[in-house]
């Protein structure tokens, strides 16, 4: 009987050991899984609803916004959920472990708020199209004044809270006088017409002007060399040609790409970026 009484002893503590053990595994696991869940679904909303309404392409490439969308992944996906791996531990009081991820949710949080009040502030409200190109007009360029005078003087083309990007024209003036000041402004680097929404006009009366100022790509001079030759490879995938007037340049805070009009119907037929 003693001896059936050692062997049940034997066997049964290595098995409560090894149960002790795995234990550890999943409740980290887990942690981290639940962690990583919530986070990534946080942080695909706010990307998800910021892309879907104000930055399709080109937006987010010309407004240099992958930066911000690489910090907050590294935060609020990388950082958080493995920081959460490595203190999980079933062994920590549960006041303790609830402290500890609340001080690196805090952390998220805040991160997670910088990068959405970043992404918000820097959302595209217009492509203007102004002399021989088409700029991307971000909700920062604009001033709070000139926000006001376009609802006063231009309501139906001015940003409202929600707006999303328009296509719009942003001539100058008639006036001479007030023609030639935003011209000043503009050259030594303050406010453009394209920053003036009581000056814009809808998209369908700049076609005129815009088919005038379409070119070839090879006239675009802002495109290096090599630049022109991997638009044209890309135009040529997409059935455009490249040896006609069909082309103008796009840019915007850190990048510049290739828009392609259909000179019979002004149709905008592709947007091609260089790299």
């Amino acid at each position: 009987m003693a001896a059936v009484t050692q062997f049940n002893s034997g066997a049964v503590a290595p098995v409560c050991s090894a149960s002790r053990r795995e234990s550890r595994v999943p409740f980290r696991l887990k942690a981290f899984g639940l962690h990583l869940l919530v986070s990534t679904v946080l942080l695909t909303a706010v990307l998800g609803g910021m892309y879907l309404g104000w930055y399709r392409w080109p937006g987010w490439y010309l407004a240099g916004m992958r930066q911000v969308a690489a910090v907050l992944v590294g935060v609020d996906v990388a950082l958080g959920p493995l920081l959460t791996l490595v203190i999980a531990s079933p062994k920590k009081p549960r006041r303790e472990l609830a402290r500890d991820i609340t001080v690196i949710a805090a952390v998220q949080i805040a991160a997670l708020v910088y990068g959405s009040i970043t992404l918000w502030s820097g959302r595209p409200l217009y492509y203007a199209f102004s002399s021989d190109r088409l700029e991307m007009v971000q909700a920062y360029d604009l001033s709070p004044t000139e926000i006001a005078l376009g609802r006063r003087q231009n309501p139906a083309l001015a940003p409202s809270w929600l707006s999303t990007p328009r296509w719009v024209w942003a001539p100058l003036p008639e006036n001479a006088e007030v023609r030639k000041k935003i011209m000043s402004s503009a050259i030594f680097g303050g406010t453009d017409v394209t920053e003036m929404p009581r000056y814009f006009k809808p998209w369908n009366q700049a076609i005129p002007e815009l088919k005038r100022s379409l070119k070839k790509v090879d006239a675009l001079g802002i495109f290096s060399k090599n630049d022109k030759s991997r638009l044209k490879e890309r135009m040529r995938q997409l059935g455009l040609a490249t040896d006609e007037p069909t082309t103008i340049f796009l840019t915007g805070r850190v990048g510049t790409v290739l828009a392609v009009f259909d000179r019979s119907t002004m149709r905008l037929e592709a947007i091609v970026g260089p790299q």
